[in-house]
């Protein structure tokens, strides 16, 4: 019989609309701010959308060496600097563990295609003889876990997983199934995502997917509002340090909580649109319960995928009714996208970290803009202003285009069992 271990989070790193680093983007969030504005990273001029959550202020000059730093797409360079920051934050010092335990497992729905489409310009107004031999390397969707690798020294299993919108969180379903059965003592996992370029924004626009609230970005992202019209796009990293148990203790780490279920689920049933009876997702937050060995009742907090179109907050609703049961109208439930933006691949291990922060600091994060309820989304979405309440369990739903659903519970660490 498999004799599976206890998986502890003990390290969190984050780039994002909010902040730099961990602490000051919970700060923001908790207070309610947004991350939302217009669009610097191009000239917007034409475009429907001319908003997005971007990662200000960030040099990677500042955390990476500059020859490394130059030839990472800034999806990676995210995912480097939020994966140091882990690491500090677990006091895990690689070089001083067996480096082939510690895998590294990077989530992103889009990878490199800011290198991809400044190189495109590239060769249609210089020439093929003009573009730079970094481009494969940089664009590829697996270069921000192999360069998580290169800059911490993680040996182990490393590789990308790519499920659109579920990727962070399928991330850290795949980093947890690793070391709960033992195949690495520690897993780097987690998304990264930087697509905010002009092709990105006008295939969004095609799909008729992104908000176009133009004349008030940061009240753009308003999810389970009947306004809502469309997400944000946002861009970030989040990393976490998944530990084994036992391999936590020798080393004297304190957990920040522990990953405790993972449910996956497939709609089979269109690119984009969720399935309109929500039972596949609802199967998916209920597999994850299943795995954790928990009850509908024992659930403190949900942080919804929430992305504030139309049709994903009133079919995650109809989802999450489905799973949780009466237990739905009692969980106290937030979208924090409405402050970061939707991080793509990179959300569901932002959106992760959240979980963690909140049991930690006993904070339910405010589901800002939410003004006008939509009565088909009528449960307790925590609106405009952050509550404070002890919690011990809470789950994560991220839900992807191609009908992907990925959902994560965890612990707080006094819990027991």
């Amino acid at each position: 019989m498999t004799e599976y271990h206890r998986v502890l989070v003990t390290g969190i790193g984050a780039v994002s609309p909010l902040g730099l680093d961990m602490p000051s983007t919970w700060s923001a969030l908790v207070q309610g701010q947004s991350g939302i504005d217009n669009i610097t990273a191009f000239d917007t001029t034409g475009f429907d959308t001319r908003f997005a959550a971007e990662v200000k202020g960030f040099d990677p000059e500042n955390y990476l060496e500059r020859k490394s730093a130059r030839r990472m797409d800034r999806f990676a360079q995210f995912a480097a600097v939020a994966a140091q920051e882990a690491c500090r934050n677990a006091g895990l010092d690689i070089a001083q563990e067996d480096r082939y335990r510690v895998g590294v497992i990077i989530g992103s729905g889009i990878g490199g295609i800011i290198t991809l489409s400044q190189q495109y310009d590239v060769l249609a107004q210089r020439g093929p003889q003009r573009i730079t031999p970094f481009l494969i390397p940089m664009m590829l969707g697996d270069m921000a876990s192999a360069q998580v690798s290169m800059v911490t020294g993680a040996m182990g299993a490393n590789y990308c997983v790519v499920s659109s919108c579920s990727s962070g969180a399928d991330a850290l379903g795949q980093g947890w199934e690793m070391v709960r059965r033992g195949q690495a003592d520690v897993v780097l996992a987690g998304g990264s995502e930087s697509p905010i370029s002009p092709i990105a924004v006008a295939g969004f626009n095609a799909l008729r997917a992104l908000s176009r609230f133009n004349e008030n970005p940061k009240g753009a992202s308003r999810p389970f509002d009947k306004r809502r019209d469309g997400f944000v796009m946002g861009e970030g990293s989040a990393v976490l340090v998944l530990e084994s148990e036992e391999h936590a203790q020798r080393r004297g780490a304190a957990p920040i909580g522990e990953l405790k279920g993972y449910g996956a689920t497939s709609d089979a049933h269109h690119l984009t649109e969720p399935n309109p009876t929500g039972q596949s997702a609802a199967n998916a937050m209920l597999q994850a319960l299943r795995n954790a060995g928990l009850d509908t009742s024992e659930v403190d907090y949900l942080n919804a995928h929430g992305t504030s179109t139309p049709m994903n907050d009133s079919q995650e609703t109809k989802a999450i009714k489905l799973a949780l049961g009466e237990d739905a109208y009692r969980v106290p439930i937030s979208s924090t996208k409405s402050m970061t933006g939707h991080l793509l691949g990179a959300g569901g291990a932002l959106e992760a970290a959240f979980c963690l922060m909140a049991m930690r600091d006993g904070i339910i994060p405010p589901t800002i803009n939410l003004m006008e309820p939509d009565p088909d989304c009528d449960l307790d979405y925590t609106p405009l202003k952050a509550r404070q309440k002890p919690l011990q369990v809470a789950m994560s739903n991220s839900f992807g285009f191609g009908g992907h659903n990925s959902v994560l519970v965890f612990t707080s660490p006094g819990r027991a069992g």
